[in-house]
């Protein structure tokens, strides 16, 4: 007979935190049962307000921090406990690179089973505030107010924000312009229970090594009340903006943006760096929201390719070609596939852009292309994967395991399904030798890592 939860939903108990959730919640028990608790940090002895109970965890509500953890500090954003967006601004940020590289050794170890692989010090930032190149920022009224912000953590509430310390200062006082003329001009705002209204979103996206600058206005429709008024304001306080479009979105959804585009003045892309290759980026681009990082990441990529100029490179999950192309003046030809047919688009218009002619993009899903060009005969010496969050299926990786690449260099945001792939590739002819973690979103639970693998003979 299974044994019941040791605690009750409403019950207040005491517990130590042993641990560190991939969601930055510390990880206590009692009686041996698992609690998990946003905002507390491991070592701590917190008092807890059991507020869900599964059958084998927890979860809880922190009402008193009894024993500290050393390194914990007082949040600079007045908004942290509602909005989700930042997990770990109360501990220092020396210590949050410690708790990201601990994070990454559990994953290896508990689902990879790997007790000897070599994990460097997470690579971090000097300045880990400001980061933020896009922000995406919903629109709502509250008793007859426009307010504008983030969704508060768990619900869509709404959190009517100031400022945000990890975008930066331009996009925040943008955010405010945009605000006031909603006001002042008396935008519809778009509700989500009756679907009427006009604005859902305002989406900033900045080109930081090019101080270029989008606007893109996310609507219920077509028309915008008011759209010449609200050009020239815009053009007039922030002559750095060279982008001002429309988004179309009339589903009902949770997805952001519609498929519709619209040109209301400027430029239809910006244009950034990361190094020596120049994108363009539109309002649907996928590309990384911290610049600076990204070069860390593309550069440790790059290091473990360990490319001569005569290698074939396959990369999978190519998005807009950015580690393609980042790589191609070191490789004899890069062949980049990818399932979204936009992103496509964008890295063959970004192959042109860089005149970089040794590069080859593929519109389709990675689990079926490989095995497909293996079946062809084709040849790689090293395998760059980027996959999403879930990682590669099992597919992609039996069709990588038989083409015997030389090296795999697996890109990853969540180390949990990075440590189950690498465990399959241990198990089919491949050694982990070293991970290299980066953190590319300080002040959150997330951490990004760089693997390599290579061919035992």
């Amino acid at each position: 007979m299974k044994q019941k939860p040791p605690v009750q939903k409403g019950q207040i108990i005491e517990c130590m935190i042993h641990g560190f959730g991939h969601s930055g919640t510390g990880v206590g028990r009692y009686d041996g049962f698992a609690i998990f608790i946003g905002g507390a940090l491991p070592g701590e002895k917190v008092k807890v307000r059991v507020t869900k109970v599964k059958k084998t965890f927890a979860e809880g509500e922190l009402l008193q921090v009894l024993e500290a953890h050393p390194e914990r500090i007082d949040p600079v954003c007045p908004h942290f406990e509602s909005c989700g967006g930042c997990q770990l601004q109360h501990i220092s940020y020396g210590e949050e690179l410690k708790l990201k590289q601990q994070q990454v050794e559990d994953q290896l170890q508990r689902i990879g089973l790997f007790s000897d692989v070599i994990i460097h010090p997470v690579k971090g930032m000097e300045n880990p505030w400001s980061y933020r190149n896009k922000v995406q920022i919903p629109f709502a009224t509250l008793e007859g107010k426009v307010v504008a912000g983030f969704y508060q953590l768990g619900t869509h509430q709404v959190v009517d924000m100031e400022t945000c310390f990890i975008q930066n200062e331009l996009q925040t006082e943008l955010t405010k312009k945009i605000k006031q003329l909603v006001e002042k001009l008396q935008i519809p705002i778009y509700n989500e229970t009756t679907h009427k209204g006009i604005l859902r979103h305002v989406l900033l996206r900045q080109g930081v090594h090019t101080n270029e600058l989008m606007v893109v206005f996310v609507t219920n429709g077509e028309k915008i009340a008011s759209e010449q008024d609200v050009i020239k304001e815009i053009r007039r306080s922030f002559p750095i903006v060279t982008s001002i479009q429309q988004n179309i979105n009339t589903n009902r959804t949770n997805v952001i943006l519609g498929r519709e585009n619209r040109l209301l003045w400027g430029m239809p892309v910006i244009y950034d760096t990361i190094g020596e290759i120049q994108f363009a980026i539109s309002p649907h681009s996928f590309f990384q929201v911290n610049p600076t990082q990204t070069k860390v990441l593309y550069e440790q990529a790059k290091k473990y390719a360990n490319l001569t100029g005569e290698e074939i490179v396959i990369d999978a999950y190519c998005g807009i070609g950015s580690i393609s192309l980042y790589l191609a003046d070191r490789a004899k030809k890069v062949y980049g596939m990818e399932i979204v047919p936009a992103a496509i688009e964008d890295a063959k218009q970004n192959a042109v852009l860089n005149k970089i002619k040794n590069v080859t993009f593929e519109l389709g899903k990675a689990e079926e292309i490989l095995p497909k060009w293996q079946e062809e005969g084709m040849h790689a010496d090293v395998l760059v994967v980027d996959p999403p969050r879930k990682g590669c299926d099992v597919a992609f990786l039996d069709a990588a395991t038989k083409i015997q690449p030389k090296r795999i260099v697996y890109v990853s945001c969540n180390p949990a399904t990075f440590a189950r792939d690498a465990k399959y590739l241990s198990e089919h002819g491949y050694h982990l030798q070293e991970v290299q973690p980066v953190d590319m979103f300080p002040q959150t639970s997330h951490v990004e890592l760089v693997g390599l693998f290579t061919l035992q003979v």
